[in-house]
């Protein structure tokens, strides 16, 4: 934020005029619009009785406590970048940490100059010794505090990956607990502290829930993109995700259930009767591949609840009972085999 725009908001906070202001402050009103303007600076002599007037800090009103803007970020960014480059790791570290003291309540700069300080140190080699490490993950903890909560993140992530790397566990541990529950890289961050802390039975157990949760939400997703294609009528663009439901479905070792559902919808919006009717046998015959995830070699660490008879025989009833709707698939009246199914639900 620029000085003018400091003075305007806070000349507004205060319901002062720029009349008002250019009195108490001995000048002109146009002095006081061009500075808000950008057309012109206060007088250094006058910075002091505008931040009294104002009730701010001189800091304040230098922007030396405001956040930059984005761009702002990456030229300083870009700055340390060039300076490691042409300068020693310690002449550049200095410029750095002088930048940071000047914009205290910028967190993102802190985040970005830190990401920026460590990763050079890890490819390109830098100076032992534990103050550098220290003032990194300073910065990194500074980033927590921010009203950002994708700044928050990244912050939480370069510091478990900092802790991680040092080999102290339960200090990375602490910063999960910044990540989101709903957060997939949660999950998986978790994985990797358990194999570093030689849990293998926990680290497979979280890599296969990460696996069958993720499984659920790609399907989701498919799913939304094949209704999406529906409606705009490219039926070769909902082919091509049904495509991909069953090849999922199979590389996930869901069972022949789960490969066969995802075609029902899509031949019946055809009127493909003899797909359709053949996908809705497939489905009474697989009803019991449904649970076959819980065998599956992919989850063998996971822990599933026994499916009950009852569930596929309560499964099966309502499939019959779907697939003999008059309203839904009457017009395959005519249709021996649908007959037939119509037949085994009545019985």
């Amino acid at each position: 934020m620029k000085i003018g725009e400091v003075i305007r908001k806070y000349r507004k906070e205060k319901n002062l005029t720029q009349e008002e202001m250019a009195q108490a402050l001995g000048v002109t009103a146009p002095a006081v619009n061009k500075w808000e303007n950008g057309n012109s600076l206060p007088d250094v002599m006058l910075l002091a009785p505008i931040a009294r007037l104002l009730d701010i800090t001189t800091d304040t009103l230098l922007c030396f406590r405001e956040a930059l803007t984005e761009e702002e970020i990456k030229r300083y960014v870009w700055e340390l970048e060039e300076r490691l480059k042409q300068e020693s790791y310690e002449e550049a570290f200095q410029w750095a940490r002088q930048k940071l003291q000047q914009y205290p309540n910028c967190e993102a700069l802190y985040l970005n100059m830190a990401a920026v300080l460590h990763g050079w140190k890890l490819m390109k080699g830098g100076p032992e010794g534990e103050t550098y490490d220290e003032e990194i993950a300073g910065c990194y903890i500074r980033a927590l505090d921010s009203s950002d909560e994708e700044v928050r993140y990244r912050a939480a992530n370069s510091l478990f990956s900092f802790y991680l790397s040092k080999e102290e566990y339960d200090e990375a541990e602490k910063y999960l607990s910044f990540f989101s529950f709903q957060n997939p890289e949660k999950k998986r961050q978790q994985a990797v502290l358990y194999a570093r802390r030689g849990q293998r039975q926990e680290a497979y157990r979280a890599y296969e829930e990460l696996l069958f949760s993720e499984y659920q939400m790609i399907n989701m997703a498919l799913y939304g993109i094949f209704l999406l294609a529906m409606e705009e009528g490219d039926r070769q663009k909902a082919h091509d995700i049904v495509d991909r439901q069953e090849t999922l479905a199979r590389l996930f070792e869901m069972g022949e259930y789960n490969e066969n559902m995802w075609r029902l919808e899509l031949a019946a919006a055809e009127r493909d009767a003899d797909s359709v009717v053949g996908i809705m046998e497939k489905l009474l015959e697989s009803c019991r591949s449904l649970g076959k995830y819980s065998k599956a070699a992919l989850y063998g660490h996971m822990d599933f609840q026994e499916v009950q008879d009852d569930f596929y025989m309560q499964l099966r009833e309502n499939l019959l009972k779907c697939f003999q709707d008059e309203g839904t698939y009457g017009w395959l009246k005519g249709n021996e085999r649908w007959e037939a199914l119509r037949l085994t639900e009545r019985n």
